[in-house]
């Protein structure tokens, strides 16, 4: 056995670079090529391979120190072959670079043949490819006019979108992730930016056309290496080329540092890194990459923990740990009923769904499905609200603002969720804890043409009748226009919906995760209520409490709604 250092190998112009991920531990066993650490400069991040395998004795460097080419990261104790595989390495690195800088004919251009293959014996027939891929690669990304074809993104879905906006035209210059087009699915809507600079040639589709993951959309002529993944080529082979540079081994990496192509060894990264983030949208290493890929997880669905939102190994391992306990609310979803041929008895019409209708139905379903629901009924006396807000009527006339019982219901909903905070909550997806919210947003449930939507009132507890009487008003009008934002809907801790102008005597709504609770609230009704020694008519309003039960107790949702019916029936109680 013997212990060897592993270097921070040549970084060429880079003088000092950042340690952003350690992905070893002391006592680790690694193989050849596995990642040791990450670094990052201001261009671009790589990926420091094993030269060869063996135990991590110890680890020189921290997160956050800054290193340069021959800084000591670790040691690794290896067999007692380690100096014989530590020339190899080396060996195969200078192979690599001499790949890396073939002749030019004077022009840039490089010239074929003069790379030479790998001598190393033990080489094996794909590393023999990898040098061949690389030197096609190197002359493909000279400096030249280069007319691509520019594809739809992974959207993580083989569904079809619409082109909600086009934001060029032919003739148009553009930076790199200046925005192209807009797409639009049933969830949300987003930007899909220039991977980088040139000028439109031509645009392939227009507002209203239906997209998916691949589809061309715009022509774009650019000076300089091509970048993107899905860009037109004369040959197969020369797609599968670029394809290569979007996940380059890491030796690769470490040879091109020294490289004197045609491209500097930090426009190279910086290209590569470029590549990475726009062809899938993520931040993420090869190794990180390629593990996503025998696992099968698509790392448009992980959530990244590393340094500057970077996707590390333990995120891939938590997302199929996840997925594995997770509930089989999809496998449910997929269960549909068989559809039957309706006009053998009589006649039918088809009639389509809006995007918003369809969105609403696979939510319900989602939430119903995964969760645990409590249903809590009560009802509350609110004769003498109803009295006081009477009296307020002439007051709000004066100043011009329509005064409903919702601002009540909305304060005294406010005050409820600070008197018990374990309803202001929601679940992490690990189940491990829960996400304390110190703000009070509420949302209410309105209905439109278009279907169900539930905008947000912030703030509920800081403001004054008046100001939520104003605000929601101008919401509900936004949402049967249609002119809510995004933002609009976004970030509520408890939901509000009331079926009070309709009608009925009850109903358990559907909790809005990730909330944990919803308030139903059905319509006033005048009962005979017993009071000092007889029955007197009084306003009662009904309302059903749903709460997840993984997150409060029978206890707790018994506590809220009593509290609440308090609060709603004297009013006095919500000054205090």
């Amino acid at each position: 056995m013997s212990i060897e250092n592993i270097k921070v190998p040549d970084l060429g112009d880079a003088s000092e670079v950042e340690v952003i991920e350690l992905l070893v531990s002391v006592g680790q066993s690694v193989a050849e090529n596995d990642s040791l650490l990450v670094l990052e400069s201001d261009k671009a991040a790589m990926e420091i391979p094993a030269p060869m395998a063996g135990v991590v004795k110890s680890i020189s460097v921290n997160l956050g120190d800054l290193v340069s080419s021959g800084s000591e990261i670790l040691s690794l104790e290896v067999a007692g072959d380690g100096d014989t595989k530590a020339e190899e390495a080396e060996e195969s690195s200078q192979h690599s670079k001499s790949a890396l800088a073939p002749e030019t004919d004077g022009k840039g251009v490089a010239a074929a043949g003069t790379a030479e293959p790998l001598a190393d014996p033990d080489s094996s027939s794909g590393q023999v490819e990898k040098s061949a891929t690389t030197l096609a690669t190197t002359s493909a990304t000279t400096s030249a006019t280069t007319s691509a074809t520019i594809e739809v993104p992974d959207l993580g879905t083989d569904d079809e979108i619409e082109v909600i906006e086009v934001h060029v035209k032919a003739g148009d210059e553009v930076a790199i992730n200046d925005s192209l087009i807009t797409l639009e699915s049933d969830k949300a809507a987003m930007d899909v930016p220039a991977p980088q600079a040139g000028i439109i040639e031509s645009v392939l589709v227009a507002v209203g056309d239906k997209v998916k993951t691949g589809t061309p959309f715009v022509q774009l002529l650019s000076s300089g290496p091509l970048e993107v993944s899905g860009s037109e080529s004369e040959s197969e082979s020369e797609s599968k080329v670029v394809t290569n540079v979007v996940e380059p081994a890491p030796k690769q990496v470490a040879a091109q540092a020294d490289s004197p192509g045609a491209q500097t060894k930090a426009e190279s990264e910086d290209n590569n890194a470029a590549v990475i983030e726009q062809r899938s949208g993520v931040y993420a290493g090869p190794a990180v990459r390629k593990l996503a890929r025998e696992l099968g997880v698509n790392l448009q669905l992980v959530l990244a923990s590393g340094a500057k939102s970077r996707i590390i190994k333990e995120d891939i391992h938590a997302y199929v740990k996840n997925r594995i306990n997770a509930p089989m609310a999809e496998s449910a979803a997929g269960a549909s009923i068989p559809d039957i041929d309706f006009s053998q008895f009589g006649e039918i019409e088809q009639l389509s769904r809006s995007k918003l209708h369809k969105l609403t139905a696979v939510n319900m379903h989602r939430n119903w499905s995964t969760i645990p629901h409590v249903a809590q009924f009560n009802e509350a006396d609110i004769t003498d609200l109803e009295d006081f807000r009477e009296e307020l009527k002439p007051e709000a006339a004066r100043k011009g603002i329509k005064l409903t019982f919702m601002p009540f219901l909305l304060k005294a909903c406010a005050k409820a969720l600070l008197e018990h905070p374990q309803f202001n909550v929601s679940l992490h997806s690990s189940g491990e804890y829960v996400i304390q919210k110190k703000y009070v947003h509420i949302g209410i449930a309105v209905a439109t043409e278009a279907g169900l939507v539930v905008p947000v009132i912030r703030n509920v507890d800081q403001k004054t009748i008046w100001q939520l009487a104003e605000e929601v008003i101008e919401l509900s009008e936004k949402a049967r226009e249609r002119k809510l934002k995004r933002e609009d809907m976004q970030g509520a801790c408890f939901t509000i919906s009331s079926l009070g102008a309709i009608g009925g005597t009850g109903f358990i709504p559907i909790i809005n995760a990730p909330e944990v609770a919803i308030l139903g609230v059905s319509k006033t009704d005048i009962k005979p209520v017993y009071r000092d020694g007889g029955f007197v008519p009084r306003k009662m309003l009904p309302f059903t409490l749903s709460y997840d039960h993984r997150a409060v107790n029978g206890v707790d949702g018994g506590q809220f709604a009593t509290y609440l019916a308090k609060l709603l029936t004297d009013v006095r109680h919500l000054s205090l």
